[in-house]
């Protein structure tokens, strides 16, 4: 079932209500629509693990279970937990013994609850997409289970991702330990490359082993880093940081004075203060993100909402959007990714986006973290800010699956928030239509180099 039978089941272009979108005439929508159901999208942000590694089923860490639940484990599970469902419930939900038609009893008492927010819709057009089922039910899991089953097959990752979910490319933030994945995808999951190790702990480890660098001094940890960079900046697209779990991303620039007696300390085993901590942090965020800014990489950050449940600082998160401003001040040639929205504080982000030349802001994630508040997001940014300066997809997931069910509700969001903004007068449809492929997939091409990046995956020694 190809991408544009998304369409039809998401209604887009329907409003019933009596709203923008149903005053505006039928030709007029109709040709908003084609082009974005036209148009491929550039994903911006993944945790896809490889195909290889996902066809291993549970003997892979990352695979919870190998059936139907799986395409729930990914943030569907922090709504169920939130509608109710007991830690037990969900371990038995996902686990790998228990049979698999015998689960929907564990979450039939709250699907009601959550089959209409962002992260239920994205499963659910994901069945309908991807094996033709309406609906999650006792009478469909068995449908569900053997569509799962049946899709699980080598190759389905570019199936699904660019038949299905119509993606030029995915980029991707790998969370199974290495700062770079060399993918056998090279041109379909491309490579974010991750920092937060370089300057959060740091991952002495991690990072340090495979540079094969003993290190013994701070300078011996720019090295460390400097080899990251020259192994892998040619074919990384970005760099990135999820630290702003940890912290807000206040990150101030710290001498080298300041900052080479507290490595020496944790080097030595010697106990730092948080605040002590902190200052080395800083120190190494900036140096990370000037090497990122030399090798021509932008810098992606995390913002706004956690993933989870039960642990999100509020008034932390809230203080992303003013420490992002302050970012771009204080390096005015890096190019910084805000990604997420910034939820639920995306009017500041606005803001942000509007004033400083090097910020971006990335709707990542945000189509199913609150899918309204993200199509009044980018209605927003479009009369705002500079529209060279937005992406607007990103998936955010570990399943493959669920990235179709997610690219659907961004296609009907880009969609109607073109729709309303011609209907209410502020873009001729013609401006709309222009729109479109520089949302979707230029601007992302632009900014993260994909055409130059694209060559160099093409030829990089490990595929």
């Amino acid at each position: 079932m190809g991408a544009a039978g998304g369409l039809g089941m998401l209604g887009v272009g329907t409003a019933a209500d009596g709203g923008t979108t149903a005053r505006l005439p039928t030709d007029v929508r109709a040709r908003i629509q084609a082009k974005v159901w036209g148009t491929p999208l550039v994903d911006t942000h993944e945790h896809l693990i490889e195909e290889t590694d996902r066809l291993q089923g549970t003997r892979y860490p990352r695979v919870r279970c190998d059936d139907w639940a799986f395409l729930l484990s990914h943030y569907l599970d922090s709504d169920l937990a939130v509608a109710g469902m007991s830690p037990e419930a969900l371990k038995r939900f996902f686990s790998p013994e228990m049979d698999p038609l015998k689960k929907w009893s564990l979450v039939e008492p709250y699907w009601a609850a959550v089959r209409q927010t962002g992260y239920g819709q994205a499963v659910r057009l994901a069945c309908r997409q991807l094996y033709g089922v309406e609906d999650l039910s006792a009478e469909t899991v068995a449908e569900v289970q053997a569509g799962y089953e049946r899709t699980r097959r080598p190759g389905f990752y570019e199936r699904i991702l660019r038949e299905e979910a119509r993606l030029e490319s995915c980029q991707v933030n790998c969370i199974t330990g290495e700062p770079f994945k060399e993918s056998r995808q090279p041109t379909l999951l491309m490579q974010d490359l991750s920092i937060v190790g370089m300057f959060a702990g740091p991952g002495l480890e991690t990072y340090g082993r495979p540079a094969g660098i003993e290190v013994r001094s701070l300078a011996d940890w720019g090295r460390v880093i400097d080899w990251w960079f020259e192994r892998y900046a040619r074919y990384a697209v970005a760099v990135k940081s999820q630290h702003a779990y940890s912290r807000d991303i206040d990150y101030q620039r710290v001498e080298t004075g300041v900052a080479e007696p507290l490595l020496g300390r944790i080097l030595n085993q010697t106990q730092v203060s948080a605040e002590e901590r902190r200052q080395l942090e800083d120190h190494l965020f900036w140096v990370a993100v000037d090497r990122a800014t030399e090798a021509g990489l932008p810098v992606k950050l995390h913002t706004g909402y956690y993933a989870g449940h039960g642990g999100m600082p509020l008034s932390r998160v809230a203080r992303n959007a003013n420490s992002a401003a302050d970012l771009c001040r204080m390096s005015l040639g890096t190019s910084f990714v805000f990604m997420h929205i910034c939820y639920p504080f995306y009017e500041d982000l606005l803001a942000v986006a509007k004033h400083y030349p090097n910020a971006y802001v990335d709707l990542c994630w945000a189509w199913i973290i609150n899918p309204i508040a993200t199509k009044d997001f980018l209605k927003k940014c479009i009369v705002t800010m500079p529209a060279n300066k937005i992406f607007t997809f990103g998936g955010d997931y570990i399943p493959v699956e669920p990235v179709v069910g997610h690219a659907l509700l961004a296609r009907r969001g880009i969609a109607l928030a073109l729709e309303e903004l011609v209907g209410e007068g502020w873009l001729e449809l013609a401006e709309a239509e222009d729109l479109v492929e520089p949302l979707m997939r230029g601007n992302a091409r632009t900014v993260f180099r994909l055409e130059e990046k694209e060559r160099a995956l093409a030829s990089a020694p490990w595929v």
